[in-house]
């Protein structure tokens, strides 16, 4: 017997909530219901099979998030295809690589990204190109033209360890690497976001995180089994959001911090628009301790949850609860607990397992782990080593079990021997009422090694200096961790994809011509 497939959950929905509203595009305001849902995505998954992609085929998507996505997602995890979701700020050497290790050979893509694959295609062996939407741009078929050649027949079942996903890491540390991700992997991420982040029939989820990250599998699989509705934003832009949550009355939604603190920093946010949202989950990064505290005093009627996780995770590994954020104490500085059926172990460099309160490797067991990194055996083995999946983060546990992450191992800086967290610094610069931005990274010294340097934006209208913020500093960290030198810059600092900081492109100027690789 076998249960944790996409079939025992999306097509029980479908039949029970045919007649309700699902996916709503916000920026068209056009509607389907589920069960126009459901005939679309099983006539596409036919559509597929006529392309010539079997069950164990990649096939890939590049596109802002819309309903298509979606459907995509939907059909894909029905066992037509593995479902392969590019990186939109993938440069065109990553995408050939991703499109050719992969052995893609059907992309959907939408308007804006067309050019983009039109340009890689032939090097990267794509055989056909799907345009998502209206727009005249490079392709061979247009999308509605292949919904509308397929017939509504469900696909076999697929087995619980089928290849379900293969979503390509970003890359910071050379090119992308494939994470193939099962059925099973899926499923369970999805029993572990209903017992946890609580998605409810009620609720008009809105999805903002891009859709091709691992991060909106809340939105992706957790919302349509709910009974609940859908609202894709195309992109995050403050206004298109907050007047989606106006709109539709959205209740929950996934947030990356920086994408509230450029919420708050906008000049049409005002704190009566967002009162709809009932739930958030935030995660993917540090959230700066001001802009949770701006959070909880503006927005009192949110529950809010922290999650943490990776991709090679499915997307999750602990959640911080609400009633964790109504404590108000030090369990606020930690990433939650492990979600149910995860266990976290925090590891020395031998493998040896710390005692509680001692920094060292945030290493993880569950079954929401991916099989392999695609075509990558020795890495795999590596990040499987004794059992347990090495995630690169250094963290330290607690009494209660609460996991408290530290820093990225490869953001970590050391400085005269002593080891600097970058995200500790960080919270303490971000604290100035003057910071919008702060990014902490190790520089070359010639005494110290590696010096602790900030990187800060200010907020518009206010002004810092560098003695200030050192000063600011000093009253909450360690001297060795205070940052030796403070660079301003006016623009925004670089973000990937999803929303986080490009340290590895803060770093390169000032370790051109050294020996030691950029990381």
């Amino acid at each position: 017997m076998k249960e944790l497939v996409w079939h025992r959950q999306l097509l029980p929905s479908i039949a029970r909530n045919a007649g309700s509203p699902f996916l709503t595009d916000s920026s068209t305001g056009a509607t389907t219901t589920y069960g126009e849902h459901g005939s679309r995505v099983l006539r596409l998954a036919d559509g597929l099979r006529r392309l010539g992609v079997q069950r164990d085929d990649r096939f890939a998507v590049l596109s802002l998030n819309s309903p298509r996505f979606e459907e995509l997602y939907h059909a894909g995890l029905l066992g037509a295809g593995v479902v392969n979701p590019l990186n939109l700020r993938f440069a065109p050497r990553e995408l050939t690589h991703v499109l050719a290790d992969s052995a893609t050979r059907v992309v959907f893509v939408d308007q804006a990204f067309a050019p983009v694959i039109d340009a890689v295609r032939a090097a990267a062996g794509v055989q056909t190109v799907v345009l998502m939407g209206d727009g005249d741009a490079p392709h061979d078929v247009r999308y509605e033209d292949l919904i509308a050649s397929g017939d509504e027949v469900v696909p076999d079942e697929p087995d619980e360890d089928d290849p379900a996903m293969l979503m390509y890491t970003g890359g910071t540390t050379g090119l992308p690497k494939g994470v193939l991700l099962t059925q099973r992997a899926m499923m369970l991420t999805l029993y572990h976001i209903q017992m946890t982040v609580k998605l409810e029939r009620e609720d008009v989820f809105l999805a903002q995180v891009p859709m091709f990250h691992a991060a909106s599998m809340g939105a992706i699989l957790g919302t349509p089994i709910t009974g609940g509705r859908l609202v894709t934003v195309p992109f995050f832009d403050p206004p298109a959001v907050l007047k989606a949550v106006e709109e539709h009355q959205a209740t929950n939604s996934i947030m990356v911090p920086t994408m509230i603190a450029m919420m708050f920093a906008h000049e049409s946010y005002s704190p009566e628009r967002f009162r709809s949202m009932r739930r958030m989950t935030y995660g993917a990064s540090p959230m700066p301790r001001p802009v949770l505290a701006r959070l909880q005093a503006e927005q009192p009627q949110i529950e809010l949850f922290q999650g943490y996780g990776m991709t090679e995770s499915a997307a999750l590994v602990s959640v911080l609860l609400p009633e964790d954020h109504a404590r108000g104490d030090h369990v606020l500085q930690s990433a939650g607990r492990p979600v149910p059926g995860t266990v976290v172990s925090i590891q020395d460099e031998s493998g040896k397992e710390l005692p509680v309160g001692e920094i060292g490797e945030v290493c993880v067991r569950g079954g929401q782990f991916m099989r392999e990194y695609w075509r990558k055996p020795e890495e795999t083995a590596e990040a499987f080593r004794d059992g347990w999946y090495h995630s690169g983060d250094a963290g330290r546990l607690d009494e209660e079990g609460y996991l408290y992450l530290v820093d990225r191992t490869k953001d970590m800086i050391v400085t005269g021997g002593e080891n600097v967290y970058s995200t500790e610094v960080e919270q303490a610069v971000a604290s100035h009422h003057a910071v919008a931005q702060v990014a902490v990274i190790g520089v070359p010294d010639d005494v110290w090694g590696e010096a602790v340097h900030a990187i800060v934006v200010l907020h518009p209208g206010t002004q810092a200096t560098e003695a200030e913020l050192v000063e600011h500093a000093k009253g909450l960290i360690a001297g060795y961790k205070v940052p030796k030198a403070i660079t301003f810059r006016e623009e925004p600092l670089p973000l990937s994809g999803a929303m986080k900081v490009l340290k590895r492109e803060l770093r390169a100027p000032y370790w051109e011509g050294s020996d030691r690789a950029v990381h």
